[in-house]
């Protein structure tokens, strides 16, 4: 981790040499982090256990933060809450420092950054092109080096196209994995915080930590008992039929093509699917009635506020104001639906890879066409909430001499086989998401990795934690079964080492191995040598007695080798 103030300090150089001010609607004096800084060193100094200290955290400006104004993009909506969003608060307690308040597309409606009283936020590789939106001012803090977090939200693809544009990774997690309470809404059941950072492992961290259920967000939801933890191997992808890419101009088609590449060098399946109904679904959100959900948020105030209104946002939210009850109704039954057809396309996969967003306008194409340029940027995103999908941004090369992403998405909760395929195709190792949503369970004989049961491991998502052994208190025999399978069972002397495989899989996944667990295999507490206690395959001591006794080889595989051989 960097040191605290010296970070604070290259910030702030960096905010100078950027001269992006239309980045920020508040941002905190030096003075003021530098103190909190200090203070932080002081605490790890004294052994806190800070996992984020001296991280750099932006935060769009629909999300609150204690003692700083909350204006969601318009002056006159402005009020100063007296605590933090959770999920700025959880941050802030694993040591993250708080830089400002960042500029979006007024009340989260829209994909283009430019719709904003304070600015249009533009892209930071190219001043000429847009940032996307709406949580511009995050992605472009994280892309010029200046935070190495920030948080957006993302109903429709807020927290993604801007990272595509941008060349960075933006994490949208499962609705309700990380608390929305704080959040000034967009459509309530569909909003999402989202993290961007310039690589996979700090927006992992990020959503760590800031996940779990919140009691003032009736919408949050805690990780399921049976939670795939792991792709399948290398994982199986689907991909578009080629009709499903067709609002892509050439030099994304082949960049895209690029990055299934990747994924298809590593070892992964991949397969095409017909994506046409999950485009279709995406047009609920703002053609349907579904778009009623924003005049719920903030349509009162607009109608009462229209000085400071961005015309296009106004348009937008108070036209919704007018959808009958009984359209709003129609279409949540056609969402319904439409959910059960993603369910059919996701069948058999772990993710589904597309494109993060169509083309990278410039400021005066947005000027001339701002809904109709919106309106294609959402094409590959505006689905993921409504259809409760996870999704990982991440860079993949570039097109036409500019930043495209591609991202990953997975169903709800298995944002960890999402994050697993993202870092494939950055090269990087994004660690564990949840280190408590599963359980350690030591593996001996026909579960190994190559042995003919290991994939009752990974179908249900089983994670590789290690390869150990066990403390020497040990013996193996081996047993006649079809196929053939070790015993491990405890001695009080005359134990040995035996090597064996750690995986982590959900609780059910547990479950459903115990109810099907055949005799004369048993599940019970192995102790490993390094001294922790895990979950592990053994046998009836009866079933051992009279078996042939292999320790000697020091595990099963070694024993197949010599009698295999």
């Amino acid at each position: 981790m960097p040191h605290p103030t010296d970070r604070v300090r290259a910030a702030y150089r960096r905010i100078a040499e950027t001269d992006r001010p239309e980045v920020w609607i508040a941002l905190r004096p030096e003075a003021e982090t530098r103190s909190e800084a200090e203070h932080l060193e002081e605490r790890l100094a004294a052994g806190e256990d800070l996992p984020l200290a001296g991280l750099l955290l932006a935060v769009k400006d629909n999300i609150d933060v204690a003692g700083l104004p909350t204006t969601a993009g318009h002056p006159a909506f402005a009020y100063t809450p007296d605590q933090s969003a959770p999920a700025v608060r959880r941050l802030v307690e694993a040591g993250a420092l708080v830089l400002g308040k960042t500029n979006l597309d007024q009340f989260a409606t829209g994909l283009v950054g430019t719709r904003s009283p304070y600015g249009a936020v533009r892209g930071a590789a190219d001043p000429e092109r847009i940032s996307g939106g709406s949580s511009s001012g995050s992605a472009v803090a994280v892309a010029l080096g200046i935070a190495d977090l920030a948080l957006g939200t993302d109903t429709a693809g807020s927290g993604r196209v801007p990272a595509a544009l941008n060349g960075i990774v933006g994490i949208k997690p499962t609705l309700g994995l990380v608390p929305a309470s704080g959040v000034v809404p967009a459509a309530r059941p569909y909003d999402c915080v989202t993290v961007f950072a310039r690589d996979l492992g700090t927006a992992r961290s990020a959503v760590s930590v800031m996940s779990g259920p919140s009691d003032d967000d009736p919408y949050s939801r805690p990780v399921p008992a049976d939670v795939r933890l792991a792709p399948r191997g290398a994982g199986r992808v689907a991909v578009p039929a080629p009709a499903g890419l067709e609002p892509l101009s050439a030099a994304e088609r082949e960049a895209f093509a690029a990055a299934v590449a990747v994924l298809e060098k590593t070892g992964a399946e991949v397969a095409e699917v017909d994506v046409a109904p999950l485009l279709e679904a995406a047009r609920l959100l703002y053609d349907g009635a579904l778009v009623a959900e924003r005049y719920t948020a903030v349509g009162d105030f607009l109608r009462a506020h229209p000085q400071g209104a961005d015309p296009t946002v106004a348009g937008i939210i108070l036209a919704a104001g007018d959808v009958p009850a009984h359209r709003l109704a129609a279409d949540q039954q056609r969402l319904a639906a439409y959910r059960v057809t993603a369910a059919e396309i996701l069948d058999g996969f772990d993710a589904l890879l597309l494109p993060t967003t169509v083309g990278h306008p410039t400021l005066a194409e947005v000027a001339a066409d701002p809904v109709g340029v919106n309106s294609r940027l959402g094409t590959y995103t505006n689905f993921v909430n409504l259809l409760d999908l996870a999704a990982v941004a991440v860079p993949a090369g570039e097109a036409e001499g500019r930043a495209f992403g591609v991202s990953l998405i997975s169903r709800a909760f298995e944002d960890q086989v999402a994050l697993d395929l993202a870092g494939v195709l950055t090269g990087e190792e994004p660690g564990e998401l949840h280190p408590d949503a599963g359980v350690e369970l030591a593996v001996f004989g026909a579960h190994l990795r190559g042995q003919p049961l290991h994939h009752q491991l990974t179908g249900p998502g089983a994670r590789f934690v290690e390869a150990t052994a066990t403390a020497p208190e040990y013996r193996m025999v081996a047993l006649p079964t079809t196929p053939p399978k070790p015993g491990l069972h405890r001695v009080a002397a005359g134990g040995t080492a035996v090597a064996c495989e750690v995986w982590k899989l959900s609780p059910a996944a547990l479950g459903a191995f115990l109810a099907a667990l055949p005799a004369p295999m048993a599940l019970g507490a192995v102790t490993l040598a390094d001294g922790r206690t895990v979950v592990g395959f053994g046998c009836e001591a009866v079933a051992a007695e009279g078996a042939r006794d292999i320790s000697g080889h020091g595990g099963w595989l070694a024993y197949l080798e010599v009698s295999q051989g």
